[in-house]
Parts: structure tokens; C-alpha cells; sequence
């Protein structure tokens, strides 16, 4: 336990901390956006994604756990971070020039505040239901069509989501960075892996609000009136 907080203690153990929290957080929106397209291939296939999770839940609540540790621990890490750097320049540091940076850099921290307010209500709306006109355990895809229909839930989640590929555009790097398989660049905008990522994962999200809002998904009876979802005998499942 004393090495450990040792470590934690450190301004590169944090860093470090940021780096293994932010790969696991990369590998998850990849895989969650994959699971959200299936929206486009209609209401049983986001059934069946549902009924997937639903049927793995110890793996699902492995994952669950860690990814909140993971957040936590990367939102904690990252406040103590930016109060390290302020105090080591307690005067004039906001007014301070950095030769090397982009819009990413510079928006990383209002970005992830925006993000941890996403998350919560992301989970309050899809996952839980607590804030949802029309939730149905076990209909994804009316849960989602229902809510993105709404103009203003999808400009949140547009905006959300610029927010994540900014994030992910400047924290990919620094990733690589703070682990050594990189060194420090003087061209940020040639970042080409990093961009890529941004760019796949944020419009890979984007598209679904915006195509809500655009009626682009058919309305479908509530899929717990079906023979289908009655005839289950566990309850509820939903997207994470």
C-alpha cells in the first residue's frame, strides 16, 4: 500500500494513472459506438445487443466497475493535475503562451467536465430510466428514438460528443506520450492516429442523434408487447 501511494502521490504516477485510465476509456467508446449503430440495422438487432448484455451480467458488472474506477480515477487525477501545475505558476500562468497546442489542449478540461456531466445523464436516461419520457426495459431502440427525437436532447448529445473527440484527439496522444512510445511533437495537427480515432468514434456517435432528430428511425410497436420480450423470463436489459 506504500508504494502504491507513493505512486499515486507522484506527479508522473498520476500521469501514468491518466494514460492506463485513458486507454481503457478509448477501448470502450469504440466498442459502445459499434454497439449504438446497430440502431440503423433496426429494433431486433438492438434487441438482441440488449439481451446480450442482459445474459453476460457478471461480465457486464465486471465492466461496469471498472470503467467507473476508471473515470474516478482519471477525473481525480486530472483535478489534481491541473492544481499541481497552478501552483507550481502561481502568477501569470493563465496569461502564459504555449509555443506547441491546439483547440483540444486548450478546451481538455471544460471538455471533460461536460463529459462527466454527459455520463451521468446518459445513464440516468438509457441505462436506469429516471429521466426518460417513454423508458422500456429491454427496447433500445425505442428508448433511444424516443429521446433523440427531442431537438434539444440531441443538440446535448451532438455537442457531448464533439466534446469526446476533441478529448480524444488530445488525451490519445498524450497517451502514447506519458507511456514513451511517442515523443513530444512540434506539428499537432499531423497526429494522424489521434485524429482518426476523433473523428471515427465522435461521428460514429454524432450520426445517431442526428438521425433521430431527422425521424430517420421508424417508429416500432414496444417491444415488450412482443411475443418475443414477454415470453423472457429475467427482467430488464438495457445499453450501458
Amino acid at each position: 500500500m506504500y508504494v502504491l501511494s507513493r505512486f499515486w502521490q507522484s506527479t508522473i504516477g498520476k500521469k501514468i494513472v491518466m494514460a492506463v485510465t485513458g486507454i481503457i476509456g478509448i477501448l470502450f467508446v469504440i466498442g459502445h459506438m459499434s454497439g449504438n449503430l446497430l440502431m440503423f440495422k433496426g429494433q431486433e438487432a438492438m434487441y438482441h445487443y440488449a439481451l446480450l448484455l442482459r445474459t453476460s451480467m457478471p461480465l457486464l458488472w465486471a465492466v461496469r466497475v471498472a470503467l467507473i474506477a476508471a473515470v474516478v480515477l482519471h477525473a481525480v487525477a486530472a483535478y489534481q493535475l491541473t492544481m499541481l501545475s497552478r501552483a507550481a505558476r502561481p502568477e501569470g500562468y493563465a496569461d502564459r503562451r504555449p509555443q506547441v497546442t491546439t483547440f483540444a489542449a486548450r478546451t481538455i478540461r471544460w471538455g471533460g467536465v461536460l463529459l462527466l456531466v454527459f455520463i451521468v445523464a446518459h445513464l440516468l436516461q438509457l441505462t436506469i430510466g429516471a429521466i426518460h419520457p417513454d423508458f422500456t426495459h429491454l427496447d433500445p431502440y425505442n428508448n433511444v428514438r424516443i429521446l433523440l427525437s427531442n431537438p434539444l436532447m440531441a443538440a446535448f448529445y451532438v455537442l457531448a460528443m464533439a466534446a469526446l473527440g476533441l478529448h480524444l484527439y488530445h488525451g490519445s496522444w498524450a497517451v502514447v506520450r506519458t507511456l514513451g512510445v511517442a515523443r513530444p511533437s512540434a506539428h499537432p495537427l499531423k497526429r494522424r492516429v489521434a485524429l482518426a480515432i476523433a473523428i471515427i468514434v465522435a461521428a460514429g456517435f454524432m450520426i445517431i442523434p442526428i438521425a433521430a432528430v431527422l425521424g430517420k428511425f421508424a417508429p416500432a410497436p414496444p417491444l415488450a408487447e412482443s411475443s418475443a420480450a414477454t415470453a423472457l423470463a429475467t427482467p430488464a436489459a438495457e445499453t450501458h
